[in-house]
C-alpha cells in the first residue's frame, strides 16, 4: 500500500513539475514576448511612419520669388501651410527671405538660385527637384517686360523676355508634369497679365508673349484634366513690384493705375481662385471690366490707347534722364 502511495505521489510530482514549469513559463515568456513585440512594433512603426511622411511632404515650386508677386505668393502660401521651393536669380536676398518665412509660419522652405532665361538651367532646376522632393503645385511667375522702341532695344532684352516668358514657362511645365501627375491632386498658376489682352506699341514683344502664355495655358488645361492636374492662367492689372515698376505706373497717370492692386491681395486671390479650379483668374474689378472692353473695342482703338499711354511713360523717363 505504501508502494502504491509512494509512486503515484512520485508520478503527480512530475506532473505538477511540468505544469509548474508550463505556468511559470507562460507568466514570465508572455509578457516578455509582448514587451519585446511592442518594443519590434514602436520601433518599425516609427520608421515606416518617418518614411511615409517624408513622401508625403508636398512642396509649391514657385519662380521669380524674391521680389514683387512672386514673394507675395511665396508668403501667402507659407500662411497656409505650404512647404516651398522658391526660386530667384542670384543675390536677391532669397535664403534671408527663406528663413524669415520658416521662422513665421514654421514650414520648410528650399532655396534655388537661377536665371531661368538660361535654357540649360531650366533643366537643371527641374532634374534637381525631381529628384529630391514631390511637387504639387508649380506657380510660373518669373518674367520680364519693358518699354521702349522696339528697333532701339537691344536684341539681348528682347531674347530675355522670349527666353524667359516663353520657353522657361513651356519647359518648366512639360519638365515638371511627370512630378505633378504623380500626387493625387496637383495645380499650375501661369502667370500671364491684362496686357495679352490686346497690343501695346513700345511694349512690343511683352504683350505678345503674355499672349502665348494665355494660349499655352488654356490648351494644356485641357491636355492635363486627363492627368488629374488643374491649370489656371493668372491676368494682374498694374503692380507695383520694384522701385522701376512702381516709377512707370505713375508715369502712365490714372488711365496706368486702373487696375492697380497690392501684390499680397492679388495673391490672396489668385490662389484662392487656383484652389477653386477657376481656369482663367482676371482680379479686380476694374481689370473685369477693361477685360471685356477689350472683347469689343477695335483693335485700331486699342493701339492708340496704348501707345498714348507708354508714350507719356517714355516723356516722363527722358525728362528725368532715365534711360528706358
Amino acid at each position: 500500500m505504501q508502494g502504491k502511495i509512494f509512486k503515484e505521489f512520485g508520478e503527480n510530482s512530475v506532473d505538477i513539475s511540468i505544469t509548474n514549469s508550463l505556468v511559470g513559463g507562460l507568466i514570465i515568456g508572455v509578457p516578455f514576448s509582448i514587451v519585446v513585440y511592442c518594443i519590434v512594433l514602436f520601433v518599425f512603426n516609427k520608421k515606416i511612419k518617418f518614411y511615409i511622411m517624408e513622401k508625403e511632404i508636398k512642396y509649391a515650386l514657385v519662380t521669380g520669388a524674391s521680389m514683387g508677386l512672386g514673394k507675395s505668393f511665396a508668403e501667402e502660401l507659407a500662411s497656409r501651410g505650404k512647404n516651398l521651393i522658391i526660386v530667384s536669380l542670384e543675390n536677391e536676398g532669397l535664403q534671408t527671405y527663406g528663413a524669415k518665412l520658416e521662422k513665421k509660419y514654421g514650414i520648410n522652405v528650399i532655396c534655388y538660385e537661377a536665371n531661368l532665361a538660361k535654357h540649360n538651367e531650366v533643366f537643371q532646376l527641374a532634374e534637381w527637384v525631381n529628384s529630391k522632393y514631390e511637387v504639387d503645385l508649380l506657380i510660373n511667375n518669373a518674367g520680364i517686360g519693358g518699354t521702349g522702341d522696339f528697333f532701339e532695344t537691344s536684341y539681348e532684352h528682347i531674347d530675355t523676355i522670349i527666353q524667359l516668358n516663353i520657353r522657361a514657362v513651356s519647359q518648366l511645365v512639360k519638365l515638371m508634369v511627370p512630378n505633378l501627375s504623380r500626387q493625387s491632386g496637383a495645380y499650375i498658376l501661369n502667370v500671364a497679365s491684362m496686357a495679352s489682352f490686346c497690343p501695346i506699341p513700345l511694349k512690343t514683344v511683352y504683350p505678345a508673349s503674355k499672349v502665348f502664355v494665355y494660349f499655352f495655358s488654356r490648351s494644356i488645361y485641357y491636355e492635363l484634366k486627363r492627368k488629374n492636374i488643374h491649370v489656371s492662367v493668372l491676368h494682374p492689372g498694374p503692380m507695383k513690384t520694384n522701385p522701376d515698376v512702381s516709377r512707370n505706373i505713375d508715369f502712365q497717370g490714372i488711365i496706368g493705375k486702373m487696375g492697380l492692386l497690392p501684390t499680397s491681395k492679388l495673391a490672396r486671390i489668385a490662389i484662392t481662385a487656383l484652389y477653386y479650379k477657376q481656369a482663367v483668374i482676371v482680379p479686380g474689378f476694374l481689370n473685369k471690366i477693361t477685360w471685356l472692353l477689350m472683347k469689343v473695342l477695335p483693335v485700331k482703338l486699342q493701339l492708340y490707347l496704348g501707345d498714348r499711354i507708354t508714350q507719356r511713360e517714355i516723356k516722363w523717363e527722358k525728362t528725368l534722364g532715365i534711360s528706358a
